[in-house]
């Protein structure tokens, strides 16, 4: 029997503390999950910009790929790149005339950004990854080393975080790739002509990492026929080969390590916060990241632990995802069909039940469905060949411009798909030996890899 999750006027206020209880304390795992603080050592970084070789071979520290991922680039590892930029945050309407649901108050247009060069330069695009806004932690990595080497940048979301999904999709249901690219497609065509006035551009590039590096792929694909942009190179950074493949692994992180759900997350949630306790009131952390890295020192998390928290924050992503689409939709998955939610509504009820479905469940019981009541003669297994580079297998093998950056070791790739990826594109992929999922992305030699690439 389906779970009863109809908001009710009982009980409202302990709801609510539960649910900002949970809010902050998703806060601090996903700070812990994307902390790129990792080192105990204070030394000096080499003064050198992005563009010269590193002096020293590559020396990244964690061979175990969990901790690669979850524990980041040790600071005297890391590329030099500006503190400081300037930002211009910006946002458009895609469609002016989409209503956006009240409980949406607060996202009423696409949000991107653009850093400029005072003269002409190449432009580049940039997707973030799954779940990720156009600011997030690894964008701004990516944002301040491109604008280092000289580049003008412009930052969009992933098709997969609610505000792309609230404003620039055309279903308002992310996951089919066909309609993804043509949604991030448009918003970049939208955006460029937001900035044209104010930059002068010698040629077009796109990258992204994780999702946002597959997504890459696809839109370099869609830009062959329709030539807004006419991409000089492409870089895909940290892709998934299969996102069926890939999602299903990192939906495993969680159901195996912490395997009776939610109860069990709300404990797990509580150790957290108890490792937070006990840093803080010895802490001489000066900001939120050294705080989360002396709790990871201290207590040193078991490869079990690690694998909880990555999968816990792709369940959280998962799930914004799955309850916003849904919304959108009025599908009835999570939040029941004509449920009409205001910036009052409780949504606690809905987190929770979110959090017990994966993402194999999001594409059995809400995409598929809803795609093949559009398309009848859509089947399963053709919707999850859709989401591969294997249905794009001889445009990214004869395509020059493309080029890959991965690891090894990284955790969302299925067995034999990181030799895959080696044999697709030859000459044109680099491959670090360690680094987990993007763990490495801020390593002096990575990004010097990243923008040499374009260069």
């Amino acid at each position: 029997m389906e779970r009863d999750i109809s908001p009710d006027s009982d009980g409202e206020g302990m709801r609510a503390e539960r649910g900002r209880r949970r809010t902050f304390a998703r806060w601090a795992v996903v700070a812990l999950l994307l902390l790129l603080i990792a080192a105990c050592t204070a030394a000096p970084k080499p003064a050198m910009t992005v563009l010269q070789p590193p002096e020293r071979p590559y020396e990244y520290p964690w061979i175990d790929p969990y901790t690669a991922t979850v524990v980041g680039t040790p600071p005297v590892l890391k590329a030099d790149l500006p503190k400081k930029i300037s930002i211009d945050e910006l946002e458009l309407k895609v469609f002016p005339d989409r209503p956006i649901p009240e409980v949406f108050w607060y996202d009423s247009a696409l949000r991107f950004s653009l850093v400029s060069q005072p003269s002409k330069a190449p432009l580049i695009f940039i997707i973030a990854g799954t779940g990720a806004a156009h600011d997030s932690k690894l964008m701004k990595v990516m944002q301040r080393a491109f604008f280092d080497a000289g580049f003008h940048v412009i930052s969009l979301p992933s098709p997969t975080h609610p505000n792309f999904i609230v404003n620039a999709s055309t279903t308002s249901v992310p996951g089919r790739i066909g309609d993804d690219a043509r949604d991030l497609y448009r918003a970049m065509r939208l955006a460029y002509a937001e900035v044209e006035d104010r930059i002068e551009v010698s040629d077009f590039h796109l990258t992204g990492y994780s999702l946002g590096g597959w997504h890459a792929a696809f839109v370099a694909k869609l830009d062959e026929t329709e030539g807004a942009f006419g991409f000089g190179k492409v870089l895909m950074i940290n892709p998934p080969v299969s996102l069926y493949n890939s999602v299903r692994i990192l939906d495993h992180l969680l159901d195996d390590t912490l395997p009776e759900g939610t109860g069990q997350y709300d404990a797990f949630i509580d150790n957290v916060f108890e490792a937070f306790s006990q840093v803080y009131p010895q802490s001489t952390a000066v900001d939120f990241n050294d705080l989360v890295y002396q709790a990871y020192v201290k207590f040193v998390p078991t490869e079990t632990t690690l694998q909880s928290l990555i999968g816990l924050d792709f369940r959280f992503s998962s799930n914004n995802m799955a309850f916003v689409a849904d919304v959108m939709a009025d599908y009835g998955y999570i939040v029941p069909r004509g449920t009409k939610l205001d910036s009052l509504s409780s949504l606690t009820d809905y987190f929770d039940h979110g959090m017990t479905l994966s993402f194999e469940s999001y594409f059995d019981r809400f995409l598929y469905p809803y795609f093949k009541a559009r398309d009848p003669d859509l089947t399963r297994e053709a919707l999850i060949n859709e989401a591969s580079l294997h249905g794009i297998k001889d445009y990214l093998a004869g395509a020059d411009k493309i080029g890959l950056l991965t690891n090894e070791d990284d955790i969302i790739l299925a067995p034999g798909e990181i030799d895959y990826l080696r044999t697709l594109f030859g000459s044109r992929a680099q491959i670090f030996p360690t680094g987990g999922h993007c763990g490495n992305l801020d390593d002096r030699h990575v990004v010097h890899a990243m923008v040499s690439f374009f260069k």
